[in-house]
This record gives C-alpha cells, structure tokens and sequence, in this order.
C-alpha cells in the first residue's frame, strides 16, 4: 500500500505543477483549451500505475504494477484499444495455504472505446476489452502455481488535458476472469499520463 500512495503522491504533484504553469492564453475561456484541439488526436499512448484487488480463490488480495494502452481512433468519438497489464507485486496474505504467496498477473487484451471528445480539457470515456490473463504464485505446484484464463475488463474513464498532446488519465474497471472452471470478479483502478498525437 506504501508503493500506492507514493505513486499516488508523485503523479499529482507532476499534475499539479503542471496545472499551475499553464501556457499561455488558457483561463480566457474557462475549462476550454486555447492553443488547440486535443479532439484531433488520432493516436493515444497511455501508461500508468495499475493496482487490482483479484478474488481468484474466494479471498481478495492486491497486486500492484503497470498498465499501458494504445488507442486508434476512427472517427471522433469511436476507437480501438490494446492494453497491456501487469501486477509485479501482489502477496496473498492469509488467503491461501500455504499462506502469504507472492502473485504476479499479465493481462493482454484489445477493444473498442468510445470517448467524448470536445474542445473541453476533460475527456470522459468508456472501454471494454477482452483478452487473455496470466498469474503466477510463488507456489509452483497445485492449483496455485501457474494458470491462464479469458478475462476481460469494462469500465472508463477520465483524461484531463494539460497541453493538447498531454493529460493525467484516471480509471476504473470491473474486471471478470474465468480461472479454474469457475467465474471471478474483481477491479482495478489505473492513474498515468495519456500521449496524444
């Protein structure tokens, strides 16, 4: 949880200062950008801190990593997204036997999003994608060693414009998956930085 926060804390102090430079000629017209229009990026890059809270085996634990996504946009509003997941650190506490596992995940999947893009700095948008998952425990026999699944994950979003090829994204999804014959559901909230071109 430590690693959370201060990644948190970094990311809005990045955002933070940039909001307080600010380029020239914004504030003329309030929450509307000035010096052009993000709505014309056809391309976004986006990469960030991941944390999920999984429920594989009945008791939830947290894994912590990175998640980056590219979108193709066709269209102003309508694109298509990849994504790519990762939980580098994960433990799973008490919850299994033997307890305190170390979980690590890769999630890869791909599909469309849709997003309100204006002139406005803010870009609320939704996605859904649908992939593959991978996770790996410490324990390397039983159930808990390695598995793979279908999993997808739906939900959306908010990218907030700071220049018109930059903005801080924030994200939430529901994630379901299908390990070891039965359905799982969990969530994963996802903060970085978005690049538009």
């Amino acid at each position: 949880m430590r690693v959370a926060t201060l990644l948190l804390g970094v990311l809005l102090v990045f955002s933070a200062s940039a909001f307080a430079q600010g380029p020239a000629g914004v504030g003329s017209e309030p929450g509307y950008l000035s010096f052009g229009d993000h709505a014309q990026n056809v391309w976004q890059i986006a990469m960030g801190y991941q944390y999920n809270r999984d429920n594989l085996i009945g008791s939830p634990f947290n894994t912590h990593g990175l998640n980056v996504s590219m979108t193709r946009f066709f269209g102003r509003w309508l694109g298509v997204e990849g994504q790519l997941g990762t939980g580098f650190f994960g433990t799973t506490g008490d919850t299994t036997v033997p307890p305190n596992l170390d979980a690590k995940s890769v999630f890869v999947g791909a599909g469309p999003r849709l997003a309100w893009r204006t002139r406005s700095r803010y870009e609320p948008w939704a996605h859904l994608v649908v992939g593959l998952e991978h996770y790996r425990f410490s324990q390397t026999a039983g159930v808990l060693g390695s598995n793979n699944a279908l999993a997808g994950a739906a939900g959306g979003g908010l990218d907030i414009y700071v220049l018109p090829h930059i903005a801080i994204r924030a994200e939430a999804d529901a994630v379901g998956s299908r390990f070891f014959s039965t359905n799982q559901r969990s969530f994963q909230i996802v903060g970085g930085v978005v690049f538009g071109f």
